[in-house]
């Protein structure tokens, strides 16, 4: 019997879920409220060029992932970035080495397209359920959102704010190689040359804000430019003004906390099989882009078994 299932949500979650889906022969329709697909791993076109406002890079911990991402990597889809932050603090300043990170010359989002079937759908709202009359539904988005089609589940995790701001320059005029975490500031959390992410040496910093800064301004995203580019100036010593300036409000931008030691829900609403996924479910605790993608794949394993099994 040939299933077919709906997935709703085409950032890297959702994209892995229907791949993996699709790969057990199951039908699958994956929509998108979205104008373009990605969700946080968003890499619009500012100002002529990509320019990562989302997820800032990637890691690799799993074996399943490092897989893909080799892959990436060999067909020129991803890069290895960096392994050394610039931390800011209330005792200094200082470089600390950690996990290499990942990026995507063309932007983050150029590796969710690499994911997602070509027949996804942009532009479609899911205001319920009813809406879908397929076999099973994914929903893979941030819970904020999961919430409103399942309204009386409960165990949701809360998301927190961040407004990223991006801002170009003639050339640089900071200190920083590559990135910075910046501790203890109220306004400025993170920082990240997108000229040393892409590669391609452009003189464009992205600030993320606290998430105190983007409360603060979440009905107008624009007033928080002037603060952010301060803290620049006060943390980076940033003082020459840039020649333009973008800020994009990510409402839910990550999870305040997870669903423990699960990968993924699947259970049933109506008589059908509805699933759940997204980087809020991590066992590892550390909600990321593997998170996610992991989330996506176990889910649609999970599910593939599931509807096989319904055969029999």
């Amino acid at each position: 019997m040939a299933h077919r299932v709906a997935v709703v949500g085409a950032g890297i979650s959702g994209a892995t879920c229907a791949q993996t889906l699709r790969a057990h022969g199951v039908t699958v329709e994956i929509v998108d409220r979205g104008r373009a697909p990605g969700g946080r791993m968003a890499s619009p076109r500012l100002h002529g060029r990509r320019v990562d406002i989302g997820a800032a890079y990637f890691t690799v911990k799993e074996p399943g992932f490092g897989t893909i991402v080799d892959d990436w990597t060999a067909r020129g889809l991803a890069r290895q970035w960096t392994d050394t932050f610039d931390v800011f603090s209330a005792d200094g300043h200082e470089r600390t080495a950690g996990p290499v990170r990942y990026a995507a010359p063309d932007g983050l989002r150029s590796l969710v397209r690499a994911v997602l079937p070509a027949d996804a759908r942009s532009e479609v709202a899911v205001s319920t359920l009813a809406q879908l009359d397929h076999d099973a539904v994914v929903l893979a988005m941030p819970d904020p959102h999961a919430a409103r089609l399942l309204p009386d589940e409960a165990d949701w995790v809360d998301y927190d704010p961040v407004i990223a701001v991006t801002a170009g320059w003639p050339q640089r005029c900071w200190p920083i190689v590559d990135a910075a975490f910046v501790n203890d500031d109220a306004e400025l959390s993170f920082v990240a040359d997108d000229g040393s992410r892409r590669g391609d040496g452009a003189a464009v910093l992205v600030a993320h804000t606290t998430s105190a800064l983007a409360r603060a301004h979440l009905d107008d995203p624009d007033a928080a430019v002037r603060p952010a580019l301060a803290a620049l100036r006060r943390v980076l010593g940033v003082t020459d003004p840039p020649e333009w300036t973008h800020a994009h409000r990510w409402t839910y931008a990550k999870p305040a906390g997870t669903h423990g030691a699960d990968a993924f829900r699947l259970g049933t609403r109506d008589g059908r099989p509805v699933g759940l996924c997204g980087d809020s479910w991590c066992p590892s605790g550390a909600p990321r882009v593997e998170s996610a993608w992991l989330s996506g794949q176990r889910l649609g394993m999970a599910l593939a078994e599931h509807l096989s099994a319904t055969d029999h």
